[in-house]
This record gives structure tokens, C-alpha cells and sequence, in this order.
């Protein structure tokens, strides 16, 4: 599939070259490794979360001011390695210790549990939270089971929040973690991604469309034929309130996210049957975003998260939060 690139194995150096060129007052890069820092630290507890490039503006948009401190980048699509998280924990701690934020994928699980240790050895105290939201990647039961994808938005924000509240290494990580319990999400994708100097990961039809695809473009529950997009959503969002249980008389935060070629304007008809859907069933959306966070290089689909508040939760996501990439005024 065509890109615009030099290298294949370039892809990742140069692209953060870019960033680093076009954000230079507000991001410096972690000697040696591909790691990206805010420029101005504050001292606090450190957020630090990290995965497969390709899925921009997450994480690297999402350093920023009451969001996270750095983000260790791996190649596209792959975790990055233990030395590059640890350089990028203890290059952002400013003595209060660090929260890591990490997807529930086996390489990214692994490297950041050898990360944490180097870290630790080198006087940084270092606790980490496993961001599993997708429901479509496991059972009920096995929540511990499930893929971290695009509600890494909510929980990013929600410990970012607690750090710059002053809150100890200990309650950020409790708020992360009730932030992620509280959190559920699915996707769908009509077409597929490539690698940089690779065929597409997956073929589908024309006329369909996958259900619960993965942001690697992990097989979904089931394949499909391609229908009206309100049909689409109805499915989509039965199986996230069936996972919540009964969400009446809840306030929620809604994402629907796009993966990247999906128009704004294929995403506004989505969101517009998800209110429709939450309104008639009397649970009540405090408040709602439409954008393109968590993307799968060139592929075509959406998702949808919720997040489900409490007062708690509802404090700290009305923190405001900025970053290049992602900017919220506060409530």
C-alpha cells in the first residue's frame, strides 16, 4: 500500500524528527531511545505510558499538561524495548515517583515489567496500571484478558488530573485503575492497515466489515456484511451496555473514535445514534468527543468508549488537560 516514507525501518526516527521539530517548546527527546518528555516538568507524580507506533496521535499527542509526562515509542506496531521505557520513566521523574500507563498486549506487559525493575534499581519508584477496555477481545470473566485500546484517552486523563492535583504515587494509581474498571469499548473496521514496506495485515471484501477488529488488526468477533450505520451502532452498543449491566440513571463520557480514514463526517452519524440510543434509555451523557485519537495507520473503522462516573472521576476529568494533540477547558 502506498506511503509517503523514505525507509521502512526509518519510519519511527523520522517521524518523531518531525515532531520534535514542530513541538520543540513543548516536548524533548530522551537521550539515546526513542522517548518523548514534557519540556517543562512540574514536581509531581510522573504519568508515563508507551506502545507500537502507528496509532498517532496516542500516545506521543497525548504528553502534555494534566495528561501524560512521556511516552516511550516503539516501532510501528510493536512495544517498545525495555531500555527505552526505563530511559523515558527515569528521564520524566521528578522524585514523587512514576504511574505507568500500559495496553494489555503480551510485549508491551512484558517489557514495561522489565522496565519498572530497571527503574527501580535506579532509585525511581515505579507503579504501573494494565488498560484493558476492549470487550470484544475477551469474556466478562476474563477481563484481565482483554486488548487496551482507545479508552487509554480516558485514563490518561484521569491520572494526569490526580498527579497534578498533588495526589501520591499510590492514589493516582487508584484513580487510573477505577478510571479503567470503569471503562468499556469496541471497534469495527471496514478495511485494512499495512505496515511500512509490508502487504495489508488482513484482506476483507468490499462488501463487509469486521466486528470487534483489534487496533493491529487483531481478527474480530465476526465478519459481516456491510449495513446502514445505525444497524451497525445498535449492535455495537448492545454489547457494551450488556457488558456494564444496566447503566440507568448513570452519567457517562462517550468517545467515538476514528481509526484514521474515517471521515468526520461517517463519525458525527455514529455518534449521533449512540445519543440517540443513550438518551432513550435514560442514561445521561456528561459530556462527548468525536475525533480520531487512537488510529491504525491507514485503516477505515471506529469505535466507541464509555466511561462511567462517578464524583470522583467527574472532579478529575473536569481538570483542564492540554497537549498538542488534545486540549479540554475544564468544567
Amino acid at each position: 500500500m502506498k506511503k509517503i516514507i523514505n525507509d521502512p525501518l526509518s519510519v519511527v526516527n523520522e517521524s518523531l524528527e518531525g515532531l520534535l521539530f514542530s513541538q520543540k517548546d513543548f516536548y524533548e527527546k530522551v537521550p539515546d531511545v526513542n522517548g518523548i518528555i514534557m519540556k517543562k516538568r512540574k514536581k509531581k507524580v510522573s504519568v508515563v505510558s508507551g506502545g507500537g507506533s502507528g496509532h498517532e496521535p496516542m500516545l506521543s499527542g497525548l504528553v502534555g499538561e494534566g495528561m501524560l509526562d512521556g511516552v516511550a515509542m516503539g516501532s510501528v506496531f510493536a512495544s517498545p524495548d525495555p531500555n527505552t521505557i526505563s530511559k523515558t520513566i527515569e528521564s520524566a521523574d521528578q522524585g514523587d515517583g512514576v504511574l505507568c500507563l500500559v495496553w494489555n498486549y503480551a510485549g508491551d506487559t512484558m517489557n514495561f515489567a522489565v522496565a519498572q525493575e530497571f527503574a527501580m534499581m535506579n532509585g525511581v519508584r515505579v507503579e504501573q496500571v494494565i488498560v484493558n477496555d476492549d470487550v470484544a477481545s475477551a469474556t466478562k470473566e476474563d477481563k484481565d484478558g482483554r486488548r487496551g485500546v482507545a479508552g487509554m484517552l480516558f485514563v490518561a486523563k484521569i491520572a494526569g488530573a490526580a498527579a497534578a492535583f498533588g495526589y501520591s504515587l499510590q492514589e493516582v494509581k487508584a484513580a487510573a485503575e477505577k478510571a479503567n474498571g470503569n471503562l468499556r469499548s469496541i471497534g469495527i473496521a471496514l478495511t485494512p492497515c499495512s505496515i511500512p514496506g509490508n502487504p495489508p495485515n488482513f484482506i476483507i471484501g468490499e462488501d463487509e466489515f469486521e466486528y470487534g477488529m483489534g487496533i493491529h488488526g487483531e481478527p474480530g468477533i465476526k465478519r459481516e456484511k456491510l449495513k446502514k450505520a445505525d444497524e451497525i451502532v445498535d449492535e455495537m452498543m448492545e454489547d457494551l451496555i450488556a457488558d456494564f449491566g444496566s447503566l440507568e440513571g448513570k452519567e457517562v463520557i462517550v468517545f467515538v473514535n476514528g481509526m484514521a480514514a474515517t471521515t468526520s463526517l461517517e463519525l458525527n452519524i455514529i455518534n449521533r445514534r449512540v445519543n440517540q440510543i443513550l438518551q432513550a434509555k435514560k442514561i445521561t451523557v456528561y459530556d462527548n468527543i468525536v475525533n480520531s485519537y487512537c488510529t491504525s495507520l491507514e485503516m477505515a473503522g471506529a469505535s466507541i468508549s464509555i466511561m462511567v462516573l462517578d464524583e470522583e472521576l467527574k472532579k478529575l476529568y473536569n481538570q483542564p488537560a492540554y497537549t498538542p494533540c488534545y486540549y479540554h477547558k475544564g468544567k
